[in-house]
């Protein structure tokens, strides 16, 4: 069965940092991209960060660019997103998902990640002072 879970987030002061980790089990995340999303209380779920395999590329929506940096720990079969800089407004659930693809097009992936499959149950990243 495949599974990707979440974990990593709390209570943070602005500015401070997390270290998110997105498991696996039931696959092996270095042959797939891998997206992290987020979702803030009121408003819709966004992606915010995509790798593709290899490590070569790396996208990252523009409200967290020079911020954040998602990466892999290939011998745990994990993705992570490392972020730093924290504002109140990065309050959110955090999720990730993982897509096959054969182009790497980070906005179409992204997409099609959000589209399918089910979620996992996140986990909760606060900013606040």
């Amino acid at each position: 069965q495949v599974q990707l879970v979440e974990s990593g987030g709390g209570l943070v002061h602005p500015g401070g940092s997390l270290n998110l980790s997105c498991a696996a089990s039931g696959l092996t995340l270095d042959h797939y991209a891998v997206g992290w999303f987020r979702q803030a209380p009121g408003k819709e779920r966004e992606g915010i960060s995509c790798i593709s395999r290899g490590d070569s590329d790396t996208y990252y929506v523009d409200s967290v660019k020079g911020r954040f940096t998602i990466g892999r720990d290939h011998e745990k079969n994990e993705v992570f997103l490392q972020m730093t800089g924290l504002k109140p407004e990065d309050t959110a659930v955090y999720y990730c998902k993982a897509r096959y693809y054969t182009h790497f097009n980070p906005i179409q992936l992204i997409d099609a990640m959000a589209s399918s499959g089910p979620w996992g149950q996140g986990t909760q990243v606060t900013v606040s002072s």
